[in-house]
């Protein structure tokens, strides 16, 4: 990194001292709340808190499991309720919007200018990352949620020859695994799993753009139409191939499932990659990879990012703007974001960067990436906070939950509910 780069982050007090002695005397502290408490994503934590440390920087830890983030937002509200927010959260989409016109997050252009953050980051990543066109956030990855994960040597077990490419094609592959003995599909019975399973249903069947019209321009006819009965069709259908005992159960036990031998596929994003990764296994021998049936062409995704918040009065002092600012600054360079993803399953946000440190599957997300950008098939993903508010997300999962719960639910009658269920978040 220019030296130049490294002194814009603390440019607050770069007339005063220099950049080393500063960082080590001040002992500024950055306070991070999140959700990477995972295997895989604990590592990757634990590379930011190095490095940041390594700058003389104090890194403190806010990590809260559960609930997909919604046990993280709900400690973000009340500290930020009570007056003492964090230094940075992980909030992704249009929450940071939220945010912002709260008026509690800072800006960061100054980091973001003196490294160029404009030219660095695709187009859709940096506009989520500002408000009021200024930078208040930092991207730190980019998850493909559109990934289907497979266990090649329980599938050889099975008598399944082909990795599946159609929704038929999985639901033979379901068959055979079943009658096999294996659980056909790991998943644990959560309402933000049950509605990645469904959102991916979506993209396969309705594509990009009725993905963009149900869950960006929310339009009334799409919702409720003939595609949105196929949808909730095809998850009843796939409901029969779900892991029957995984009621309740995290993603991360689900994926041991399929890494430990007892099931042959999940449906998840990439961050299941990260428990492979920690599991000493590798891409492409140990596990496959391949995009969810049907949705070939079209890439969901979310962002991980951290959004700055405005400190408290007793924490507003130049060193811990320091440390803020080294946080942005770090998260952006290869250095860390090389490492970063590669723990954490994810690719990084860089534009054009190297991609031969990573796996098969990591190379193949980044060219998708690429590719729907340049098509106009990037799909910003609905069940993990990037195209919606966390309330029309709340309302989604609710109607997907009850209708996975209730054996007896029509599939077309589920569209009608959904338009409800969205409207009255409005």
């Amino acid at each position: 990194m220019n030296p130049m780069n490294r002194l814009a982050a603390v440019v607050s007090l770069a007339a005063v001292l220099p950049f080393g002695s500063q960082a080590a005397e001040s002992q500024g502290a950055v306070e991070v709340v999140h959700y990477w408490t995972s295997g895989g994503e604990a590592k990757s934590v634990d590379v930011l808190k190095k490095i940041i440390e390594k700058d003389g920087f104090v890194w403190r830890d806010g990590a809260v499991a559960g609930g997909g983030g919604a046990a993280a937002m709900t400690v973000l509200k009340t500290r930020a309720v009570s007056g003492n927010p964090p230094s940075a959260a992980q909030i992704k989409g249009p929450d940071i919007q939220e945010w912002g016109r709260l008026g509690l997050l800072t800006s960061i252009d100054e980091v973001a200018k003196a490294n160029d953050w404009d030219n660095l980051l695709p187009r859709q990543v940096s506009d989520s990352m500002k408000y009021d066109g200024h930078y208040v956030a930092v991207p730190v990855n980019i998850h493909r949620i559109n990934w289907l994960w497979l266990n090649p040597q329980v599938l050889k077990k099975a008598g399944v020859t082909e990795l599946p490419t159609t929704l038929e094609q999985l639901y033979a592959a379901g068959d055979k695994l079943k009658a096999a003995g294996f659980i056909a599909i790991a998943h644990g019975g959560q309402a933000w799993q049950d509605t990645t399973i469904f959102e991916n249903l979506l993209l396969s069947i309705m594509g990009a753009d009725g993905f963009r019209k149900s869950f960006i321009d929310m339009d009334p006819a799409t919702l409720t139409g003939a595609q949105m009965t196929a949808v909730f069709s095809a998850l009843r259908r796939l409901q029969a191939y779900l892991d029957p005992d995984g009621s309740g159960q995290d993603w991360n036990l689900e994926t041991a499932k399929v890494i430990n031998g007892k099931a042959g596929m999940q449906i998840m994003g990439d961050w299941a990659k990260s428990e492979w990764t920690a599991a000493g296994k590798t891409a492409g021998s140990d596990y496959a990879c391949v995009p969810f049936p049907g949705s070939q062409g079209a890439y969901s995704y979310t962002v991980d990012s951290l959004a700055m918040f405005k400190p408290s009065s007793n924490n507003d002092t130049p060193a811990n703007t320091a440390a803020r600012n080294d946080l942005a600054r770090v998260a952006l360079e290869p250095e860390f974001q090389y490492v970063f993803n590669q723990n954490k399953g994810s690719i990084p946000v860089i534009k054009g960067l190297d991609m031969s440190r990573f796996d098969s599957c990591a190379q193949a997300s980044a060219k998708d990436f690429a590719t729907a950008e340049q098509a106009g098939t990037l799909a910003p993903s609905m069940a993990f906070n990037m195209s919606t508010s966390q309330a029309v997300q709340g309302a989604v999962f609710d109607v997907v939950t009850q209708f996975m719960n209730d054996r007896n639910a029509d599939p077309s009658q589920e569209g009608a509910r959904l338009l409800a269920a969205i409207k009255a978040t409005q």
